[in-house]
């Protein structure tokens, strides 16, 4: 499930959110290609069978396989992406030069995913047509979700199972990943939405916590900053890799 992507240098590789897939990175991949050799990545229950388990653990492990195969990259996440990169390099450094986060943080402890999961349940399935996926998300999730359904003799769907999704998201609120996130000792870029979905305070204080981040609150962007905020992302991701040389 990884797939090249072209580009020249050092490794770039990309890992998508919950419920998304390789293909939510289309639009960044154009530019991305001018600062590395691109690799993206379709996390394990996303367009591929889950694992037996759907613990963290378990998504990093298959990561770490086919990071192997990309060789020390930089990674560049969004959400959940995020967090099975942050746990990569500490698990593995040897695999992780630096680290893009997006709008994800360490501890949802005490969050459920049962509202959620039912919103995504009530969801009009199939849909139509891409018109149909676009008007009922808006143009921004809109084309996330087109990026991340599949398109069946009667319309569009959802590439994977709410049960799986709904676990992942439901472990989250039982654990932290603050130790994982110590351990990181590799530049660091967090950026944060102003309307994101992270708890209030966290990513400062990941910064806080490692010296070698830098962190920056996105105005106006809420989940999506690579698609909501598309120059800014394009321009703040663009002079962190160019730091790095």
């Amino acid at each position: 499930m990884l797939h090249d992507e072209g580009g020249n240098g050092n490794p770039i590789l990309l890992l998508h959110g919950l419920m998304g897939s390789a293909q939510t990175w289309r639009r960044q991949l154009p530019w991305l290609r001018e600062l590395g050799h691109v690799y993206t990545y379709d996390a394990p229950g996303h367009r591929r069978r889950a694992p037996s388990s759907l613990r963290t653990e378990a998504f990093v492990e298959d990561l770490t396989e086919h990071a192997e195969k990309v060789g020390r990259a930089t990674v560049v996440g969004h959400s959940m992406g995020s967090l099975h990169g942050w746990c990569l390099a500490a698990a593995r450094p040897d695999l992780v030069a630096a680290l893009v986060v997006e709008d994800i943080a360490p501890d949802f402890r005490g969050r459920t995913a049962d509202d959620w999961a039912a919103m995504i349940r009530r969801w009009p399935q199939p849909f139509s047509t891409e018109d149909d996926v676009r008007s009922f998300f808006g143009d921004v999730a809109g084309r996330y979700f087109l990026d991340s359904f599949v398109e069946r003799e009667d319309g569009w769907y959802l590439h994977g199972s709410v049960s799986t999704f709904e676990a992942i998201s439901a472990e989250w609120g039982t654990r932290h990943f603050w130790s994982e996130w110590e351990s990181v000792d590799v530049p660091s870029l967090l950026l944060e939405g102003e309307f994101g979905i992270t708890p209030d305070g966290q990513m400062a204080e990941m910064h806080a916590r490692n010296a070698k981040s830098e962190y920056v609150l996105v105005p106006g962007a809420a989940h999506l900053i690579h698609d909501e905020r598309p120059e800014f992302y394009r321009e703040t991701v663009t002079s962190f890799l160019r730091q790095l040389r």
